[in-house]
């Protein structure tokens, strides 16, 4: 995250309230971090930098802090974690909402919040109102090589190749923390001038399935069937379940069929930021298909959804005839 410019924000966006909420902690940290960066003077931090948990701080010690001008620095800043700590005040929510709407001359107030699930109160939509407000979705596995990508080349200004990435991404999971401390650790490696490559994920001991499961869905995309019937049984024995992979397939074959009714730039736009770098690898396993070959298949998975979730077939049976159909 620039701490020059995070969030993509000018000079002129500096001061007033902001509001990060979601279920990634990681990339909503690191935002938060960013901003009190940006606006802290590093000369005077102890004066105008406070960090508050909202399931500790008393309301009046929040209006008392919220309420003190900056000392000898254009902006006081706040980083207030732990938000919906503060949902069941009344005089919190009020308090934070005013500030919100109107903040004090001076005043950086940054909060981060989780937002339980299912919630629809009105202080968390009244924040998001009142503030520059960015939501952290929990990002899912086939975000984590862009992510990857973006991640090494932003914070260490590194190149990290499509197949080190996913390599990573598929012994990892998706703990953004851990990557980023693999990604900190491989830079270091490579040096500087050189990329992480797959070879050096490898050489750094990271355990790398013997199936990658990104690159098994390419399998089923070029339609080399016979090398993802003998790669299946691995993937199931690394732990995947069938459910899942019947997900990803039928998500991996609709991308395809958007590439055949309106071509590489539709698929472009659809694809999620973090996602964008599968569009050429797409394109080119879409002329593999026909749409009716596609609507066929499709209608496959839908058929294996149903039998997955509802009799005691072994998963990978069900997911082999598919296959061999």
């Amino acid at each position: 995250m620039n701490s020059s410019n995070p969030l993509g924000l000018s000079d002129q966006d500096k001061g007033g309230a902001f509001f990060l909420y979601g279920e990634d902690a990681f990339r909503k940290e690191a935002a938060g971090r960013a901003l009190v960066d940006w606006h802290v003077d590093p000369g005077t931090r102890d004066f105008n930098f406070d960090l508050l948990r909202g399931s500790e701080i008393t309301v009046e010690s929040l209006a008392s802090i919220l309420a003190t001008p900056p000392m000898m620095a254009e902006w006081r800043v706040v980083l207030l974690r732990e938000v919906e700590g503060l949902a069941s005040s009344s005089l919190a929510r009020e308090a934070l909402v005013e500030v919100a709407t109107d903040p004090p001359p001076g005043l950086a107030l940054i909060m981060l919040a989780t937002i339980p699930g299912g919630s629809k109160a009105k202080f968390y939509q009244k924040l998001k109102r009142a503030t520059r407000s960015v939501e952290f979705p929990e990002i899912g596995a086939n975000d984590v090589p862009g992510w990857l990508v973006d991640w090494a080349s932003t914070e260490h200004g590194v190149e990290m190749t499509e197949e080190a990435a996913r390599a990573l991404g598929g012994a990892v999971g998706t703990d953004l923390g851990v990557l980023a401390r693999e990604v900190e650790k491989l830079a270091s490696m490579v040096g500087e001038g050189n990329p992480i490559s797959l070879e050096a994920v490898r050489r750094a001991g990271t355990h790398i399935p013997t199936q990658d499961r990104w690159e098994w869905m390419d399998l089923v995309g070029n339609r080399e069937f016979s090398k993802a019937l003998k790669g299946l049984p691995v993937l199931f024995s690394q732990g995947e379940s069938g459910v899942f992979l019947t997900m990803g397939l039928a998500t991996h074959l609709l991308r395809l069929g958007l590439v055949r009714s309106g071509g590489k730039g539709a698929l472009e736009q659809a694809l999620p930021y973090h996602q964008k770098w599968l569009a050429p690898r797409l394109a080119r396993q879409a002329d593999r298909w026909s749409v009716s070959d596609l609507q066929h298949a499709l209608k496959g998975l839908k058929r294996v959804d149903r039998v997955l979730k509802s009799s005691s077939i072994p998963e990978d049976h069900v997911l082999e005839e598919w296959l061999l159909g």
